[in-house]
């Protein structure tokens, strides 16, 4: 995993603008629009996104100055709030509150970010780490809306980039195991990488080295690494899966293990 706060903070400055793009040229109507995520239109989205950016903030908050970060019981009051918004209320609002908080983390100088440190969620996270959980669900909600404006939208690349290496983390927190034992090598593109994908009790994602020869008759799963990112994301419906190549794998099945978040 790339381990300075720069490229992440980068990543988050270019889905910071494609957002903004996609966007502020709606109306009411498009904004009422149903995104990816089924159960949100584009404005609810939005607001999940504003509502989060001030809640990063109070992260940023609490690791510059040393102290413990919100609990789950100062959610509700902001969430509260954004949710009351009208449509166009979610999405100007949206973005001045995605901004600010853009703005925070590209604001910190070396010894802030060195200075930064959480207790969260059973990780310790520094400005990297804080970056990067940002740069996912923001890669991944701009997605949403972008999709839903044009059915080619991908994630993108240099989200993807970054993201493509983290995804051992994500798959071990999030996946909902099925107890079917699998063993697959993931390879992708663009860019290449190698996995090796385990389910049963439990399922883990061990990235491989590229000259490791497979096992005898493993499944191999190829994909572009912009699908399998959005896979592990719970993102990778029929309707959004790109060509590739599945032997002994069940995309289908692997859509309920990984059912997003």
């Amino acid at each position: 995993m790339e381990t300075s706060p720069a490229p992440w903070i980068s990543a988050l400055r270019h889905s910071h603008d494609r957002l903004r793009a996609a966007v502020e040229p709606l109306d009411v109507g498009q904004l009422e629009q149903l995104s990816y995520a089924s159960e949100w239109s584009i404005a609810q989205v939005l607001s999940h996104l504003g509502s989060q950016a001030e809640i990063f903030g109070l992260f940023l908050d609490a690791g510059l100055s040393s102290q413990d970060p919100p609990g789950a019981e100062a959610f509700p009051p902001i969430w509260d709030v954004w949710n009351a918004k009208s449509p166009q209320a979610q999405a100007s609002d949206a973005l001045r509150a995605d901004q600010a908080t853009l703005e925070r983390f590209e604001s910190l100088d070396a010894d802030e970010q060195a200075r930064l440190h959480l207790n969260m969620f059973g990780m310790e996270l520094g400005a990297t780490e804080l970056a990067r959980m940002r740069l996912g669900e923001h890669a991944l909600h701009t997605w949403d809306v972008a999709v839903a404006l044009d059915p080619a939208a991908t994630v993108a690349p240099d989200a993807v980039a970054l993201l493509l290496d983290t995804l051992d983390q994500l798959a071990g927190r999030t996946a909902k195991p099925d107890g079917e034992q699998r063993k697959i090598r993931v390879s992708t593109s663009d860019p290449d990488r190698q996995f090796t994908l385990e389910t049963g009790e439990a399922v883990t994602l061990v990235a491989t080295d590229a000259e490791t020869v497979p096992e005898l008759g493993l499944s191999e799963l190829r994909l572009p690494a912009e699908a399998f990112v959005r896979l592990v994301y719970g993102r990778l419906d029929p309707g959004h899966t790109p060509p590739g190549e599945a032997t002994g794998v069940d995309l289908g099945e692997l859509r309920l293990i990984f059912p997003g978040f």
